[in-house]
């Protein structure tokens, strides 16, 4: 196996990807959404940060994270995040999966892959492509025409605060080029 080593610079801006064990689409319910927003919001009580964007696709999430000024710690924020709302998920809604082995010797719930993708914000442009990126991703995946009829991600807070216009994405396909990266 690899050693791969993540980059951890406290104050630091992340792309995070989260994906569904074996792409389950667990979030195709509002219901499964509102839990992970909520169990995101619960552990940003316990261990802060700034959620920057998020968009919430059915058998994955795209968040984008800015870190405390003297905490670089993330991934202690994902485990969090993936635990608490994997035993909630579980209760509410039963097991989908079967287990392996593995995942049983562990301790798993079956609902997450094991690890999951970041990608350190180096600057001002791959900040605003990265949020561009989030709010695009229904798009790019045929969910819906127009990024403002998929609601689980920030977008209308974009909007709100007008770094979009609501029609923002419609009518044209962006370059898959310009977004090849998190997936």
């Amino acid at each position: 196996m690899p050693n791969y080593r993540r980059v951890k610079i406290e104050g630091g801006t992340y792309f995070l990807t989260l994906v569904t064990y074996k792409r389950e689409k667990i979030f195709l319910q509002s219901e499964a959404r509102q839990l992970l927003l909520d169990f995101i919001n619960h552990v940003k009580n316990i261990h802060p940060f700034y959620m920057k964007a998020f968009c919430i696709l059915p058998d994955h999430v795209h968040l984008l994270w800015q870190m405390p000024e003297d905490d670089a710690n993330y991934s202690t924020r994902i485990a969090e995040v993936k635990k608490r709302f994997s035993k909630h998920y579980l209760s509410d809604f039963g097991n989908l999966l079967s287990l392996n082995l593995s995942q049983a010797k562990r301790g798993e719930s079956g609902l997450w892959q094991r690890r999951f993708w970041e990608h350190y914000i180096r600057d001002e442009e791959d900040l605003y492509r990265h949020i561009d990126y989030i709010h695009y991703n229904p798009i790019k995946h045929g969910l819906v025409d127009s990024v403002r009829d998929w609601p689980s991600s920030s977008f209308f807070d974009y909007v709100q605060e007008g770094y979009y216009e609501i029609g923002w994405g419609e009518g044209y396909r962006v370059d898959q080029e310009k977004f090849n990266f998190g997936e």
